[in-house]
């Protein structure tokens, strides 16, 4: 026989000012726990979600980033016009383009320096992004103009990117004509005329082929013949796995930043839970002596004890959920390691985040509640009942 849960929670509530001031703790921990894996969401989801199955980025063999990579160009002529799949429209031209890349130091508009990605891409680049690619502000740049459009992530955080502000970039001024939106980490970057970019930057080379393959193509087989090709050997991946490999290091920082403050704050929450209920069973030796001379078994009573912990855990989780929640879709800003760049993304306070909060708040709940609950459990039922 299980003792009634209206007896756990009457006894919260009679303790109402130590219970908020346990759960409160809970929900500090839960909610900086959230946060960080709320930031590593927005992060991955920036890179891995906006990535296409159907665009595919060429790079050369043995590259991690694009920023590795570098083709000759007539190689890259070579790919992007002579490969078997790519797909062509009407006239027999190909939706490939050759793209350049580089990360330069720019200034942020509240002070303090950062990587900024710059590419040079070819008029075709934007056929094959389509809508992904959104001018919302001014126009496009004129191919072989000494001018730019700037990511809608860029204009409020880096000087120099509002509509109509000149970028130096070496000795080359760059106007900027019009601000762009992208759904990924395009949004963050300057983009420029391949030619123009590849002079200013003094980067003669293109860094890797973006290309559309014909519907059912084998990318198995295809990545085999590239990677075998003795002219222009090549690495091929989809957008979404290129861009999925390079969220690695900064996720990894993230995940272990929230599991080394999990643990700090976490072994306070547990202490504070744990404080909690041996008041609560101090307090009640009495209580307990009636409910096991009353016939509930010693397990009945921990069992008990043990849920009270959990709702204060639930209490907690819930708490510190409500707390993190206003944060979906706060943008912030941070380097990407794979790249060391910066790039401009929002808090995603998804199911997953907050289920993973709640979980870890009843774990925190059942730690603290685990050692007091065991001690209420074998109280002698005479010796308890003679306490008051």
């Amino acid at each position: 026989m299980l003792v009634p849960f209206r007896y756990n929670l009457r006894s919260l509530f009679v303790r109402r000012t130590a219970t908020l001031l346990t759960a409160l703790g809970i929900a500090a921990t839960v909610a900086i726990f959230a946060g960080v894996l709320a930031l590593e969401a927005g992060f991955r989801t920036l890179f891995v979600e906006s990535g296409r199955e159907d665009l595919f980025v060429f790079l050369r063999p043995g590259s991690t980033n694009e920023g590795d990579s570098i083709w000759r160009r007539d190689l890259a002529d070579r790919l992007a016009k002579t490969l078997p799949g790519i797909r062509r429209d009407a006239s027999g031209e190909a939706f490939a383009s050759k793209e350049c890349y580089l990360a330069v130091r720019r200034f942020r508009v509240g002070g303090g320096e950062t990587n900024v990605p710059v590419r040079g891409v070819e008029p075709r680049t934007f056929d094959i992004h389509g809508d992904g690619i959104r001018i919302v502000a001014g126009r496009r740049f004129r191919p072989g103009a000494d001018e730019v459009i700037v990511g809608s992530k860029l204009v409020d955080r880096i000087r120099g990117c509002a509509l109509g502000d000149v970028i130096q970039l070496n000795t080359t001024p760059l106007n900027v004509v019009g601000v762009f939106e992208s759904e990924g980490p395009y949004a963050s970057e300057i983009w420029g005329d391949l030619d123009r970019m590849q002079a200013a930057l003094v980067r003669p080379f293109p860094n890797r082929v973006i290309a559309l393959l014909e519907p059912g193509t084998d990318l198995p087989a295809l990545a085999r013949r590239l990677e075998a090709d003795k002219e222009t050997p090549a690495k091929v991946l989809t957008e979404r796995e290129y861009l999925a490999a390079q969220t690695g290091a900064l996720s990894q920082v993230l995940l272990t930043l929230g599991s080394v403050l999990a643990v700090v704050m976490g072994l306070a929450a547990i202490f504070t839970a744990t404080n909690t209920m041996l008041a609560a069973i101090a307090s009640r030796t009495h209580e307990i002596g009636i409910l096991l001379a009353c016939g509930f078994r010693p397990l009945a009573v921990f069992l008990a004890f043990l849920g009270e912990a959990l709702v204060l855990g639930l209490l907690g989780g819930a708490i510190g959920c409500l707390i993190v929640v206003p944060l979906n879709g706060l943008e912030t800003g941070a380097t990407n390691f794979n790249t060391f760049t910066e790039v401009a993304f929002a808090f995603r306070v998804t199911p997953d985040v907050l289920a993973t909060a709640v979980v870890f708040s009843l774990v925190l709940g059942l730690l603290g509640g685990a050692a007091p609950a065991w001690r209420a459990a074998r109280l002698p039922p005479v010796t308890a009942l003679r306490r008051q």
